[in-house]
């Protein structure tokens, strides 16, 4: 799962990144299966794009699906798919 809070400026580009990776699920949160590599590679493009100074990426990382639940109350926003 990962999570942003960015600037203006940088938002479609944040998403965009991140939607060739995961998928868009709601505001400024994505979720989905990513191999080691891609997640590498995604934190790379990230870097590149956010300021460290103003702006956050989260990562959340699980590592079984075994202990995890996801509950949804009100309006899906996003794909149907709910991996995490």
């Amino acid at each position: 799962m990962l999570v942003y809070d960015v600037g203006q400026k940088r938002v479609a580009k944040v998403l965009k990144t991140s939607r060739k990776y995961l998928n868009w699920v709601q505001n400024s949160v994505l979720e989905g299966n990513i191999s080691r590599v891609n997640y590498q590679k995604l934190k790379v493009d990230l870097k590149s794009i956010i300021h460290p100074e103003e702006d956050s990426v989260i990562f959340y990382t699980f590592r079984t699906t075994k202990y995890s639940e996801r509950e949804m109350i009100g309006l899906q926003k996003g794909g149907e798919e709910f991996i995490l």
